[in-house]
């Protein structure tokens, strides 16, 4: 079993923003799966299905971003999964828009929700996938930027970020994290 957790914050106020684009990845995956994410459970918005032969769970956690690790650590905990099979989708500011970094573990870094979900499981060791939304530009708060939406300049290049997390999340399920950092940490 997979748990695919998607990092953004709830309500209309939030929707396009830079920091929501783990929730429109998981909107992909919903999408490509027939997967229903509507189930309130666990802080969370989540819905299950399979991907293969692996049963999946989708979840976009309601706590907004700086406590997103209540509703991760209760999902994982309920489910008594391997953090290996836990994938977290967020965005990542050191990375252009259009990119993707997936990596096997790492620190939270700057990233609040990040830091939350490792704080709450008491571990790092668990797969992401870094979306990236650039940086701020002539010292715009980053608080402002992140919750700013993208221009239209941008939106190719971050419909093909989503697309390409797609196929990597996939990846991992259906082959392994290894072949899925191979084919799409190049991109």
């Amino acid at each position: 079993m997979y748990i695919i957790v998607g990092l953004g914050n709830p309500g209309d106020k939030y929707e396009k923003t830079r920091h929501n684009v783990g929730f429109n990845v998981i909107d992909l995956l919903a999408k490509e799966y027939s997967i229903d994410v509507s189930k309130i459970k666990h802080k969370a918005l989540i819905g299950e299905g399979r991907v293969g032969t692996e049963k999946v769970i989708l979840v976009k956690p309601m706590t907004y971003m700086n406590l997103s690790g209540e509703s991760v650590a209760d999902i994982c905990n309920y489910y008594n999964i391997d953090l290996e099979n836990l994938i977290v989708i967020y965005d990542d500011i050191d990375l252009d828009v259009g990119k993707i970094r997936i990596r096997k573990k790492g620190s939270g870094g700057t990233h609040n929700g990040m830091r939350s979900i490792i704080k709450c499981l008491g571990s790092n060791e668990f797969p992401r996938v870094r979306v990236g939304i650039s940086k701020p530009k002539n010292g715009q708060d980053l608080a402002d930027f992140v919750l700013s939406r993208f221009s239209k300049e941008d939106e190719k290049s971050l419909q093909e970020s989503f697309e390409n997390s797609v196929a990597a999340v996939d990846c991992a399920i259906r082959n392994d994290l290894d072949l899925a950092m191979n084919r799409y940490n190049m991109k």
